[in-house]
């Protein structure tokens, strides 16, 4: 929701805000698929996944905060696993 992804002005008074050091922002992709979606397989209906990354400016450029997160299937799935053990 918006109290949780959008918490804060775009602008100051009546000016666009300009990126400063130390500001965070989230990278989100996300694919969604309608659980009503006949123009997908069945098994795909339904799901969302989305992949944050956070990234921070420095003074020297971005800097992913969340570079060495796992995204790939496996890893995702072994973290899973070992937090139901």
């Amino acid at each position: 929701g918006m109290d949780v992804h959008d918490v804060g002005s775009y602008k100051k008074d009546d000016d666009w805000r300009q990126y400063e050091e130390g500001m965070v922002v989230t990278v989100e992709p996300g694919l969604y698929i309608a659980p009503d979606d006949e123009t997908v397989d069945k098994k795909w209906r339904g799901i969302g996944i989305r992949i944050e990354d956070d990234v921070v400016a420095t003074s020297k450029g971005p800097r992913v905060l969340t570079a060495d997160v796992v995204k790939d299937i496996a890893d995702i799935e072994h973290l899973m696993a070992q937090a139901k053990a």
